[in-house]
């Protein structure tokens, strides 16, 4: 099916119009995986149509779980009927989130069998720093084959620091030590938003959360959460990809939903080349003003700039006039994106900027990591983009070809496009009713 569908994409358009964005990706599927520790059903509100929130319902339901479409963009989640604690081999392909499942599972079972995950492939995600705060707290978690196995007849709070900052690991661990008993203490944890929305929800079924300091969470053990409802936040990723491809094409768009305050770093750095944007009661206004000025990016954890951005500005930057930097330091290899945009004309070239303490700077094992790749990419613009033929190999990669296709002179075809439908919610759709000309084929 995914072969088969692609992208027909004419550029030089610029978008004009409002877009809706919905809730976000990276926390959506979370919430859900929440919902299966209370003991009554939970309403989650505002979800996006797309991939990832259908399988993990799917998952839920083969484990005997109730997930229902309630209205347009709810969900009603029912753990009661769970009687499974094992995932199918063949989830772990679909996408990042079968390794989350096992904390849900321990809690309600005392066992979880699941499969590695797959999802996007953009350099090594060490899973070791989940596992090993699950062991904190009493799991028992081994490897065979693909298949994680993990048993705890009961989880107890424990103090635990994690190695490196991880989102899905500070997520992990607050799922298992929700219903552990005693209390937790997190330490280096996330601070991305996506993190606080799954933190008020469990709060709202009656977990006992707090964020004492900086980058510390504690848990203190409940006996039990009931269901709760809840509205998922906004994906600032999704906002991001809009304002990119509003800025590079000269247009203007306002994005109804899209929170300031999960975009502070990005709309510095709009600040810092000259685009513009307007905040208001309605969401955020973005704009073409005049000439782009090249600028500097390090990505960081939140609230620095996120590495999922970094893409899709990249793909801004080849409109800015002057040489750019993109320093990328949370992931070891996330400009699989550049080949193509230089095969549309684009001039980047890579580099491995100086760094005093690499060890402490990157967010991945650098003593560990392939030392022929490099972390930075300097991009010269303006340049005018020429369009081609791309097969998408990962959701930002996809978002990020959208938007050069966008800029493009002529007619550039995507394929492979499964990969962009796991994470935005018809996105040739919207991108018409903004003017661009798109089609699916």
């Amino acid at each position: 099916m995914e072969s088969m569908n692609s992208f027909e994409i004419v550029g030089g358009k610029p978008l004009f119009g409002s877009v809706r964005i919905g809730g976000a990706k990276n926390a959506s599927y979370k919430l859900m995986l929440a919902a299966l520790l209370g003991d009554t059903p939970s309403r989650i509100l505002n979800f996006s149509h797309i991939q990832d929130v259908t399988t993990v319902g799917n998952i839920i339901t083969s484990l005997g779980g109730e997930v229902k479409k309630v209205g347009e963009r709810a969900l009603v989640i029912d753990p009661s009927g769970m009687d499974s604690f094992e995932l199918s081999n063949t989830v772990g392909e679909e996408g990042r989130f079968s390794s989350m499942f096992i904390a849900p599972l321990l809690a309600r079972f005392g066992k979880a069998i699941v499969p590695m995950p797959g999802g996007d492939k953009i350099g090594k995600r060490p899973l070791d720093w989940h596992f090993d705060g699950l062991r904190a707290l009493g799991a028992d978690v081994s490897l065979e084959n693909g298949i994680f196995f993990a048993q705890a007849e009961k989880l107890y709070g424990a103090n635990y620091r994690f190695h490196k900052n991880t989102h899905t690991g500070t997520e992990t661990i607050i799922l298992a030590a929700v219903l552990a008993e005693g209390t937790t203490r997190l330490e280096n944890v996330s601070e991305e938003p996506e993190v606080d929305d799954l933190i008020e929800f469990l709060i709202e079924m009656g977990a006992k959360i707090s964020r004492p300091e900086h980058r510390v969470i504690e848990i203190i053990g409940v006996e039990k959460l009931n269901g709760a409802i809840h509205k998922l936040m906004p994906d600032r990723n999704e906002a991001v990809s809009y304002a990119c491809a509003a800025i590079a094409t000269e247009g203007d768009i306002i994005i109804e939903n899209a929170n300031s305050e999960h975009l502070t770093s990005f709309l510095a750095k709009l600040d810092e080349i000259g685009a513009g944007f307007e905040v208001g009661q309605y969401g955020i206004r973005f704009f073409y003003k005049g000439p782009l000025k090249a600028t500097d990016v390090t990505t960081a954890q939140a609230p620095g700039f996120m590495t999922d951005w970094q893409p899709l500005w990249a793909t801004l930057m080849t409109q800015a006039v002057g040489t750019s930097t993109i320093h990328e330091t949370i992931y070891q290899s996330r400009f699989q994106y550049v080949k193509e945009l230089q095969a549309m004309g684009a001039h980047i070239t890579a580099f491995q900027p100086e760094v005093a303490n690499p060890v402490e700077q990157y967010n991945f094992e650098y003593e560990e990591s392939d030392k022929e790749i490099q972390h930075a990419i300097a991009i010269s613009g303006p340049t005018q983009l020429q369009a081609g033929e791309f097969s998408v190999k990962d959701l930002r990669h996809g978002a990020t070809l959208v938007i050069a296709a966008l800029i493009a002179t002529g007619k550039s075809t995507i394929s492979s496009i499964g990969h962009i439908d796991r994470g935005y919610e018809s996105l040739d759709e919207r991108l018409r009713s903004l003017g661009a000309e798109i089609t699916r084929t």
